[in-house]
């Protein structure tokens, strides 16, 4: 039976690392309004804060408008909203597959939206809704493709992202073919769009990226707990009263749609739904979701990397250049270090 001393010292914790929670979900939060407002007052001329502010409450002032309404801000929500559909995405693939690895570009579904856009725009010359519908069913196509190579005589995640990776190679090369048979003077585009950049990001290609968003993160926040559970094993999910194919279902679609329409905006911005949940896990550390704090870290990454990508170099590069110096030597350490474990 557990005595008053117990109870107490269980609540003492969960207070600890809710408080933990709120205060690491906030300093992310304030890193990435820094950084907001920084995308806005930065560029090939820097405007005071306040000339900004008249121009965002709709004030018209010459140079100041065109740079911040036309270039800036659009760059700037692109950023926002493609980093925090990538990071909470990537955050429930890897909780529900309990594995790191199971990132959504590492086992191929953000190649497969990636391959879907490239033939849309340089077989079919489309753009636009075409290329996000395209994304997202070929995304969804992706995983079930995954699922259906991966399954046994037992569900193994090892199996899964080794197939996902095989997948993600194939289509790769794909992308690569149509690279080679497209129009020439569409392979530019194509090639400028697989870098992942928030270069020529226009207002009128956010509402699907922002009605995606607004629709299926606060799904997967609602099932923060449930996600929480299919962690500890199908088993325990099942004994504590979830549904595990209901919840699954749900979670794959909100994050596979996330994800493909946030690469059929920016392109396949590299790593970020990768970094984004372990970065959160140890920032946040267990016992809650940390479904918000990863997609606020896949947005700090983004705008950093497009910042830095701008401004630290003689040469600009594109924000998935930078993400992916970043995250391809985490990538090897954990090959290393599964395969170690005999988890691969």
């Amino acid at each position: 039976m557990i005595n008053n001393n117990s109870v107490k010292f269980i609540m003492a914790g969960r207070r600890k690392r809710r408080r933990r929670w709120i205060l690491v979900t906030g300093l992310l939060a304030g890193l990435a309004f820094i950084l907001c407002w920084t995308m806005l007052l930065l560029g090939n001329t820097i405007y005071p804060v306040n000339e900004v502010i008249r121009v965002l409450l709709g004030e018209e002032l010459n140079g100041v408008s065109f740079a911040v309404n036309t270039i800036r801000l659009p760059r700037m929500l692109t950023g926002l909203l493609a980093g925090f559909a990538f990071g909470i995405a990537g955050n429930t693939f890897q909780t529900m597959l309990r594995n790191p690895l199971a990132s959504p570009d590492v086992i191929g579904i953000t190649a497969g939206s990636s391959a879907a856009a490239v033939f849309c725009i340089l077989i079919l010359h489309t753009s636009g809704a075409v290329v996000s519908i395209a994304s997202v069913i070929a995304g969804l196509a992706t995983v079930l493709l995954i699922y259906i190579f991966s399954r046994g005589r037992t569900f193994s995640i090892g199996r899964l992202i080794l197939v996902g990776i095989g997948i993600q190679a194939m289509l790769n090369a794909l992308i690569s073919y149509l690279l080679l048979v497209g129009a020439q003077q569409d392979i530019p585009a194509a090639l400028r769009w697989l870098s992942g950049s928030l270069n020529g990001s226009q207002m009128h290609e956010l509402p699907p990226l922002s009605v995606t968003v607004l629709i299926f993160a606060p799904i997967i926040i609602m099932l923060g707990k449930h996600l929480s559970m299919l962690e500890l094993g199908e088993q325990m999910a099942t004994s504590l009263g979830i549904n595990t194919d209901k919840t699954r279902i749900l979670l794959i679609v909100s994050a596979v749609t996330m994800i493909a329409l946030a690469t059929a905006t920016t392109g396949p911005i590299a790593f970020v739904a990768f970094l984004s949940g372990p970065i959160a896990k140890r920032l946040v550390g267990v016992g809650l979701s940390n479904a918000i704090p990863a997609g606020l870290v896949g947005v700090n990454l983004v705008l950093a990397g497009d910042l830095i990508g701008q401004f630290a170099f003689d040469v600009r590069y594109p924000v998935g250049i930078i993400t992916g110096i970043l995250g391809a030597p985490y990538l090897l350490f954990l090959l290393i270090r599964m395969n170690r474990k005999g988890d691969l």
